[in-house]
């Protein structure tokens, strides 16, 4: 086995590793002990030769090192390290009661830095694992991710579908393509169970790894106010809160999303709904749909994909958020309740806050706030990286 490289940060530049924040930037690397390539497991060391820990190295952007363990003993991953990191995430879901739970068999097992594996996403569908690597490392380490899953899974676990093409740096892995690391596909659509809903999931071809699971919570919220409510999903992807309205006892729920494919998907999901004669579905654009029917709702969901994937982005993001919550607080009847969102993880949820404050102001409409949102257990945020917290949503009240 090569002698890994290792990467001497510049004097002072180790304060963040030291309170275990997961990432090392170009910037603070002094230089480089031997040859590191793209996703390579590397040692980083502080300036004096102190092993500060080891992690996955990028040379492509502005992170370098991406940090899978900390502190003078961490060693470079080994079958057993992977073994041990999704054993401990496999314990949290079974301590949130999320494994073996009646009426639910979604979740995500591996939230990135949330549980230790930057660039590691994997999702649950009951007996189905979903991966996506986000880092060339990952990617690299997909065999030992499979293996391990398989020791911590048992004969709980059927197959392991992997959809990295679509999220690992595409000019780092150019041959990346989706498919199964074990078991075998029994069809693109597969019937799982959220909170007592039924949903048809497709992982191999849908967005994302099939299924938004991180509004579980937020769609549970909803419908305690759907009852008897005339309700707009936007943005609906597969119509997770159209289902959960609909089930609710909605009066009306109408849902829109841009892409036919996922006005395809709500449509097959709403009609494993109860009282499924209550919906219907819109190929369009939002801000387009809004504009064009005059309807007043009583229940109006704006669930965007992020406005800004980086800081640049930033500032057109947050006019983005003003303009389409301005245009939904209009659509809102007196005493209607606004469900909205945002997951642009560089949008703070007080600048996010500040958005909607505008708009509301924009469209003369006074508004309370009577919950903020968040992402849910399954999708845990490190103490020591903040960043991780991407979701923030709020329930308004407006008059």
């Amino acid at each position: 086995m090569l002698t890994p490289a290792t990467i001497v940060l510049k004097n002072g530049k180790d304060h963040s590793l030291r309170r275990r924040h997961p990432w090392v930037f170009s910037g603070a690397i002094g230089r480089f002990r031997g040859e590191a390539g793209e996703g390579d497991a590397v040692r980083v060391e502080a300036a004096d030769g102190e092993l500060l820990g080891v992690g996955h190295f990028s040379g492509g952007g502005s992170i370098a090192v991406r940090m899978l363990d900390f502190g003078p003993e961490a060693a470079l991953p080994t079958p057993d390290f992977w073994v041990r990191k999704l054993g401990n995430a496999y314990q949290l879901r079974q301590r949130l009661a999320l494994t073996g739970a009646a009426g639910t068999n979604v979740f995500r097992l591996v939230h990135a830095e949330g549980d230790g594996l930057p660039g590691l996403i994997i999702d649950v569908y009951g007996d189905v694992a979903v991966v996506q690597a986000h880092s060339v490392g990952m990617y690299r380490a997909r065999p030992d991710i499979a293996g391990a899953l398989q020791t911590v899974f048992g004969d709980k676990l059927r197959a392991i579908f992997d959809k990295s093409a679509e999220t690992v740096p595409g000019n780092a892995v150019p041959e990346a393509k989706n498919g199964y690391l074990f078991g075998e596909s029994t069809g693109t659509e597969h019937l799982v169970t959220e909170n007592g809903h039924q949903f048809a999931i497709d992982w191999e071809t849908g967005q994302k790894t099939g299924f938004f699971i991180d509004q579980r919570d937020n769609r549970a919220l909803l419908a305690r106010y759907a009852t008897g409510r005339r309700v707009l999903n936007t943005f609906c992807y597969t119509g997770g809160f159209s289902v959960y309205a609909l089930a609710a006892g909605a009066e009306v729920v109408h849902s829109v999303d841009s892409s036919k494919k996922a006005i395809a998907l709500t449509e097959r999901n709403a009609a494993l709904a109860p009282h499924a004669d209550r919906h219907a579905a819109y190929a369009d654009d939002v801000l387009g749909f809004l504009k064009n029917h005059p309807a007043e709702y009583d229940l109006l969901v704006l669930d965007p994909p992020a406005f800004a994937k980086h800081m640049g982005a930033r500032h057109a993001a947050l006019m983005g958020y003003k303009r389409l919550n301005a245009a939904g607080i209009a659509h809102l009847a007196p005493g209607g309740l606004l469900f909205t969102f945002s997951c642009s993880q560089v949008v703070s949820p007080e600048l996010f806050e500040g958005a909607v404050l505008a708009a509301a102001i924009e469209a003369g409409r006074p508004a309370r706030i009577l919950h903020r949102l968040t992402q849910p257990a399954d999708h845990p945020v490190s103490l020591f990286h903040p960043e991780g917290a991407y979701l923030k949503g709020l329930v308004l009240a407006v008059e």
